[in-house]
């Protein structure tokens, strides 16, 4: 018997050490890590310059909490605000917690309750998120959800054009839905949601937990649209695998979050600063983001040729790398043959293969996983 709750359905896998694109199990087989941990180790497994600065900050201070001045946290603040249209920083543990401090900040600073997000979306399982989150499956069984929250056609344009309802405290998306099938944002789309809410007086909300910090070869997602959100959540891969999450936002909402209105206790501490600095770092070096985006784009120009001929293919998408593949059918036995040939991937809804290498992945490793998918995909024809 396990001693854990039931909460996941575990692979009969046990991962016990990893080292760039690559892990190893207890049984000493290796696999091609196309997860990351979920968008988490960006920079692979064990990338030596958070090695580094953790070891370091190991011999130091652990935790001392917030009640003490902590300049590691005010340089990776300053980095994230240097890199953003945001000027203030409050650390969490995840991006549950980013986004239930976002949704707070919203409602407390406009002194408005009503928030529109999107179906399919996905902003993490506590009460406050799980009531933002668009999927009714995620929210059965929990009674009552908090109020207020209405769920809109993602990508439908027309009706953030319309919007015209000034009780909205705010508008809380995605730019690629990742849990719900890895779906882009129409770049219209994202413009029109941020005219809606200077039009209503409402705040625009980024959730960025999957999509920040390089995975679309922008070190945030909705920078390609050129679009000024007024709070950017972020988490995943700001630690490279230390948890850790934050909620960034303009200047003018600082009033709002003053002493004793919101905290945490772990939020912050000296070995989650370390790694977000050196991860911050080490992906503004010199030309990484092109290197993700033309990745990127070599991994989906391989899958569009390697794919075409398949009948289990609906169709390819994404940024950077985090590209969904769309079948016509479900994808779990599929998930579990490529695991089977040393290629780690996972679902997103049924029926998308969702791929989010780390971001320092190979050319090599790339066709690698591409040679799996095409003889995973190809071996038998789709039953309709």
């Amino acid at each position: 018997m396990s001693y854990l709750f039931p909460t996941y359905s575990r692979w009969d896998v046990s991962i016990v050490e990893g080292d760039g694109a690559r892990v190893k199990d207890a049984s000493g087989k290796s696999y091609l890590d196309f997860i990351s941990g979920i968008a988490v180790t960006n920079l692979g497994h064990r990338h030596e310059n958070v090695k580094r600065a953790l070891e370091n900050q190991l011999d130091k201070v652990w935790h001392v909490s917030n009640l003490f001045q902590n300049d590691l946290q005010e340089e990776a603040a300053k980095l994230l605000c240097d890199n953003s249209c945001a000027d203030a920083v409050f650390f969490c543990n995840s991006g549950a917690e980013a986004n239930e401090a976002a949704i707070k900040l919203a409602r407390k600073h406009t002194n408005k309750e009503k928030i529109i997000t999107f179906k399919q979306s996905f902003h993490g399982r506590t009460f406050a998120t799980m009531a933002a989150t668009g999927q009714e499956k995620v929210r059965e069984g929990y009674g009552t959800m908090l109020p207020s929250f209405d769920y809109y056609e993602y990508n439908d344009t027309e009706s953030m054009r319309k919007l015209d309802d000034h009780s909205v405290a705010a508008i809380m998306l995605e730019v690629v839905q990742g849990e719900g099938g890895v779906r882009p944002a129409d770049p219209e789309f994202l413009k029109e949601a941020e005219k809606a809410c200077k039009r209503v007086g409402a705040l625009l909300i980024i959730d960025e937990v999957q999509t920040g910090i390089g995975r679309t070869g922008y070190f945030f997602a909705h920078q390609k649209e050129s679009i000024q959100p007024d709070i950017i959540t972020a988490a995943k891969g700001l630690g490279s695998g230390f948890p850790v999450g934050a909620m960034l936002g303009k200047k003018e909402l600082a009033s709002s979050f003053g002493p004793g209105s919101h905290g945490t206790t772990f939020g912050g501490s000296m070995l989650a600063m370390a790694a977000v600095k050196a991860t911050i770092e080490t992906v503004l070096e010199n030309e990484f983001l092109e290197q993700v985006v033309e990745k990127g784009s070599y991994l989906m120009n391989i899958l569009e040729k390697e794919l075409q001929s398949s009948n289990k293919v609906e169709g390819i998408r994404g940024k950077g790398l985090m590209i969904g593949i769309e079948c016509r059918e479900p994808v779990g036995s599929m998930i579990t043959a490529l695991r089977e040939a040393g290629i780690l991937v996972l679902p997103a809804g049924e029926r998308v293969i969702r791929l989010l290498p780390p971001l320092t992945v190979s050319k090599e490793e790339i066709e690698e996983a591409a040679e799996g998918l095409k003889q995973v995909l190809n071996s038998a024809e789709v039953s309709v």
